[in-house]
């Protein structure tokens, strides 16, 4: 069973157990979220889809812990003016695994 989330303005195909990186937000280890924006819900009965969710469906997934994504440089140069300069920049994530999905 499979379902497929819109969260962060961004969708997710998600599967009970499976890990998955979400947009940082404030929340606590072992906390609990749920997506309540479910658009499709797949099983071996067949597939349910939303217009443009599906109604009642939602997945619930259990916090691990804050990650971090790769580092990137942004680099800015000006020929001929001696002219440069680096930052960069690393993006925050909470990892989640996702527990049931009901609908």
């Amino acid at each position: 069973m499979y379902a497929i989330i819109a969260d962060g303005g961004r969708q997710y195909k998600v599967e009970e157990g499976q890990m998955l990186e979400i947009d940082f937000r404030e929340v606590n280890e072992g906390d609990s979220l749920t997506f309540e924006r479910v658009l499709a819900i797949g099983s071996d009965s067949g597939l349910k889809l939303g217009k443009p969710t599906v109604d009642g469906a939602s997945v619930s997934a259990k916090v691990i812990g804050e990650t971090k994504g790769e580092k990137i440089f942004i680099q800015k140069f000006r020929r001929r003016k001696n002219s440069k300069r680096r930052t960069g920049h690393r993006q925050k994530y909470v990892k989640v695994q996702i527990g049931s999905i009901a609908g």
